[in-house]
């Protein structure tokens, strides 16, 4: 049952990232992720609600978990930012394998903050993810997206740190909070966050890009929401496996590849799909090591 729900999860989010390059093309970027943290709040409000009026969490009133939350939501919304601008700008065949290399970046993170070791295979793993985001960044420059002098290349590995930064501050947060509470509460506080960024923005700035009102950007939200609830509860389960999960996961970035391929048209197809064959190696590897 947990295999099955980390499969729902990496198909949401393989969706999740076509909806957001779907939404983010030609469109207000702000505007687009603005709309994203309402819609996720909205859809975990109820959490909110039933544990305020129940007391059914453990986070309660205190300042020191709500400080710990408001922090996990400046990460992710960090990384958001940053993944809906290169998103827009890059083609799926190159995002999407520079976003699954994530789980190589939460591994070293591991190795340097909680001095983990690793073993051959995990070794191997880092080793062939960090040469496949060389080798991706080869192939970008042939598209003219080269890592050295391409800003949107910078921001997608940026997206994707931050996004394995929260990926380690959550193994911190998930030993004291439900894993709902969490994801409930940095929702909206992810949503007080944009807005106060926006109206800050807006104030000093004039003209840009109109904001175009599209039916995939709460869709954005709703895959997000779901990939987020079949995964927390699939580690949940028991005998469920944490390195096997987040390899699941990650698979994510076929559903996206492929959807760049077919529907988009994009290039170099070949090389990209050499790419990702490494990248899945690598984090087949780290699975074979975790076990």
């Amino acid at each position: 049952m947990w295999v099955l729900l980390a499969v729902v999860s990496a198909l949401c989010l393989g969706l999740y990232d076509v909806m957001k390059k779907l939404s983010v093309d030609k469109n207000n970027v702000l505007g687009v992720l603005f709309l994203n943290t309402l819609f996720s709040a909205i859809l975990m409000l109820p959490l909110i609600v039933i544990g305020l009026f129940h007391g059914n969490y453990g986070l309660g009133n205190t300042l020191e978990g709500h400080g710990a939350i408001l922090l996990k939501s400046g990460i992710v919304l960090s990384s958001w930012l940053l993944g809906y601008a290169s998103i827009k700008h890059l083609p799926l065949t190159i995002a999407g394998p520079v976003n699954a290399s994530r789980p190589v970046i939460v591994l070293v993170g591991a190795l340097l903050l909680f001095g983990e070791r690793l073993n051959g295979w995990q070794w191997a793993g880092v080793v062939l993810g960090f040469w496949s985001l060389f080798f991706i960044s080869r192939v970008g420059g042939k598209e003219g997206f080269s890592i050295r002098h391409n800003k949107w290349i910078w921001m997608a590995i940026g997206a994707t740190t931050m996004g394995a930064v929260s990926a380690l501050y959550d193994k911190y947060l998930l030993t004291r909070y439900e894993p709902l509470e969490v994801q409930a509460w940095y929702s909206l506080y992810q949503l007080v966050i944009m807005g106060i960024t926006i109206a800050i923005i807006l104030k000093g700035k004039k003209g840009g890009t109109p904001l175009k009102w599209r039916w995939t950007i709460p869709l954005i939200s709703l895959f997000l929401t779901i990939a987020d609830i079949a995964y927390f509860y699939s580690l949940s389960l028991e005998g469920s496996m944490i390195a096997v999960v987040s390899m699941i996961r990650r698979g994510s970035v076929i559903v996206s590849f492929f959807y760049g391929v077919i529907a988009l048209h994009e290039k170099n197809i070949r090389l990209k799909l050499v790419d990702l064959t490494l990248l899945l190696i690598g984090l087949s590897f780290l699975v074979i090591g975790s076990l």
